[in-house]
């Protein structure tokens, strides 16, 4: 009966257990309770292990070579522990073994059941495996190492042992998948990790893998993979790869720390041989400045025509009758870019072709600007709302994004988040630049009709003398306001255009002239920069390392969103409202005809039953001037006074509600990378260059308060209007 028993439990049917691990009832008679219940705990082990071995037999033939894998690893384990268990036990009771063979003639089934009772919980616990497996017809990489870990995390060491080697086996297949990609470039005709473009694909990285290193994967692969296929001269050194993949060779994704490192190392060692071979210094100096002339307005005879460009647009379609005809598309406004830059600089500027606009809403229909009061702007303001302020339909009237088309291998150094933060820059200047230029030709509009009133008027302003007054109120009041706007615009435009953007700019050229001083800037710099460049033979002092390009980068961009007042949501949440404020007060000189001032003859020609109601036009005009002037100056006094609070702030960097307003469409995951990546210092010194920073933003404040208008307050608003009005236009 022994016989028969280690026979059922190495896996054969028997008489026995006819079904599962039921004993016959025939044998039930003849057994001792004790026997009975030892005979079906055996046949419990026994059922379990068929049903296993079966399992794995038709798993085996699945598509998956990670399914695969786990079959053959746990086939493996059974025959080295669990099938060698019943052959030891055997040979055992064939040697009358004293601890299993009773008095040298008995085998106590009890003894038998003590030697297999180890193997209840695995066998119990690997059938649910098995079970699984099979309820789901195809299993991911990922979902499937996942599985594995969360199932080895138990208390019961032999389960965690065996499910801690099965997920090591399918982790081993998934590395060897992972290094053709990341060491060779070269993707697996079934179960690929990416897709044909480089795309991770669902399912194919556990989740043990960070949002940092999968990044990193991808953008290893895709740069190995596209320097293979373009077939260039310089390939990654075989010496390199082979080093890359020894240590892909010593961990394996379920440690974390270890597996991140590796790959970080990997990034960083293709990346140093990219700008040494690849990616050249002219390259990106090219790219640095192309960025600086659209995005950031340095080439200002474009930037203008584009504004006027996108004005005219709106006018074309507004004037058009047809339903069809008079929307905006993505396509106009592209035309519009190609308009722009004829007669200018850009117009033979190849890198022109990688600029186009994106409508995130889809086509619309322009709206003329609106002359109702923007809603409680102080309040709004004041009360710290977490609302993100975006300045990314100030030019168009709806959401506009400025995109710009980086290929190989310019996309090794420009990253998504740069161009989002790029593209954020732009809206904010181009908004500024916009409402500087409208005060401009309102000012030349006010000019204009005030010569023309003159020659009839003489030095007066004309009308009764009832109203002549009033006229001359609303006449000063309209050209204080008029001043006071382009006073602010023409201060912040070239604090932001000379102090940040060009001073920033030179800097940024300056580093890449110079990278000693930009890797003595730096932060996290890599420790095998120096013997990359030595391997290269390169000079110390001309040589830029990939890792410092990319932080003097980010230091210039981080440099440009604080200095520019972007990164600043207390601040940006006034600037707006400014905006705003002067373009409602363009829009009405321009509903007025050009000037505050109606027509004498206009003054009550209007006014039925024959009453000519004489002033009554101008006060209604003095109201709506007399507003905006109030409206203008409160936000003005704010911003000052919040501009000089922000200079005493520690560290004068933004806040973590900042990343919205500079990422506005970016994702969780970029604006994490922006602060990551961020140019605080990781010393006791804080933010690497706060203290030149730190002088933009004073050198604004003098020019704001180069006559002590804001430090010193006005005692009403009547006294405003006269500050903003004494001055007389002939």
């Amino acid at each position: 009966m022994i016989a028969e028993v280690l026979l059922v439990l190495a896996g054969h049917s028997s008489s026995l257990f006819p079904t599962d691990h039921n004993l016959h009832p025939a044998f039930r008679p003849l057994l001792h309770p004790g026997e009975e219940q030892c005979l079906e705990a055996l046949g419990h082990i026994a059922s379990r292990y068929r049903n296993i071995k079966k399992a794995c037999a038709t798993l085996s033939r699945s598509k998956s070579r990670y399914v695969c894998a786990l079959c053959a690893t746990l086939n493996q384990i059974l025959k080295d522990e669990y099938e060698k268990l019943v052959v030891d036990t055997e040979a055992k009771v064939l040697k009358r073994d004293p601890d299993l063979v009773a008095n040298g003639s008995f085998v106590p089934l009890s003894a038998v059941r003590a030697t297999f009772a180890e193997w209840d919980s695995p066998l119990t616990a690997l059938e649910t495996l098995v079970n699984q497996l099979q309820a789901q017809k195809h299993w991911q990489p990922g979902p499937l190492i996942d599985m594995l870990l969360a199932r080895s995390k138990t208390g019961v060491y032999r389960i965690a042992d065996i499910i801690s080697r099965l997920s090591v086996a399918v982790q081993r297949v998934w590395r060897s998948q992972l290094s053709a990609f990341v060491v060779h470039g070269s993707l697996a005709s079934s179960d690929p990790l990416a897709s044909e473009d480089f795309t991770l694909l669902d399912g194919t990285m556990p989740s043990c893998v960070s949002l940092q290193t999968k990044e990193s994967v991808v953008y290893v692969g895709r740069a190995i993979a596209t320097i293979k296929a373009k077939k260039w001269q310089n390939q990654l050194p075989r010496e390199q790869a082979l080093e890359h993949a020894n240590l892909l060779e010593t961990v394996l994704p379920e440690d974390q720390y270890k597996f991140d490192l590796v790959i970080s190392q990997i990034r960083t060692n293709v990346s140093e041989w990219l700008w040494l071979n690849v990616l050249t210094r002219k390259d990106v100096e090219d790219a640095v400045i192309s960025l600086a002339s659209y995005f950031l307005l340095r080439n200002g005879e474009f930037s203008l025509a584009l504004i006027r460009e996108i004005e005219r647009l709106k006018i074309s379609r507004l004037t058009t009758r047809s339903g069809v005809a008079s929307m905006i598309r993505e396509q106009d406004l592209n035309l519009a870019l190609l308009r722009a830059s004829l007669g200018t600089t850009a117009q033979h500027d190849p890198s022109l072709l990688h600029l186009h606009f994106e409508l995130p809403s889809g086509p619309l229909r322009p709206l003329l600007p609106s002359l109702a009061n923007s809603k409680a702007l102080s309040s709004s303001v004041a009360s710290n709302s977490p609302e993100v302020t975006s300045f990314d339909d100030l030019l168009l009237g709806a959401n506009l994004i400025l995109s710009y088309n980086v290929t190989w291998p310019l996309d090794l150094f420009l990253h998504p988040s740069d161009l989002q933060i790029y593209a954020a820059l732009f809206n904010y200047l181009s908004s500024l630049r916009k409402t500087h230029t409208q005060i401009h030709t309102c000012w030349t509009s006010l000019s204009n009709a005030q010569r023309a009133r003159r020659r009839w008027t003489g030095l007066g302003e004309g009308g009764t003398a009832e109203d002549l007054e009033a006229r001359r109120e609303l006449l000063r009041c309209g050209w204080g306001v008029v001043r006071d706007m382009g006073w602010f615009l023409d201060t912040l435009l070239g604090y932001v255009m000379v102090d940040v953007v060009d001073v920033e700019f030179r800097r940024l050229k300056d580093l890449l002239g110079n990278p000693s001083r930009g890797r003595a800037e730096s932060v996290g710099k890599h420790p095998s920069s120096q013997n990359i460049a030595g391997q290269a033979n390169a000079d110390p002092s001309t040589y830029l390392d990939f890792t410092t390009l990319r932080n003097i980068h980010t230091t210039y961009l981080e440099r440009l969103l604080t200095g520019c007042l972007v990164s600043n949501p207390a601040l940006t949440a006034i600037l707006r409202p400014i905006f705003e404020v002067c373009e409602r007060f363009v829009a009405q000189v321009e509903r007025w005809g050009g000037d505050v001032l109606p027509a004498l003859l206009f003054e009550g020609s209007l006014a039925p039953g024959g009453d000519d109601k004489v002033g009554a036009m101008v006060q209604e005009r003095f109201q709506v001037v007399s507003e905006i002037n109030e409206s203008l100056h409160k936000l003005l006094n704010m911003f000052y006074e919040q501009l000089s609070l922000s200079t005493s702030q520690q560290p004068f960097t933004a806040t973590g509600d900042a990343s919205k307003s500079i990422l506005m469409n970016a994702s969780v995951a970029n604006a994490t990378t922006l602060h990551r990546t961020s140019i605080r210092g990781k010393g006791s010194k804080g933010f690497e260059g706060e203290g030149e920073v730190r002088r933009h933003v004073e050198r604004l404040l003098l020019r704001l308060d180069f006559n002590g208008a804001f430090s010193k307050p006005r005692a009403s608003a009547s006294e405003q209007i006269q500050w903003g009005g004494g001055i007389d236009i002939l």
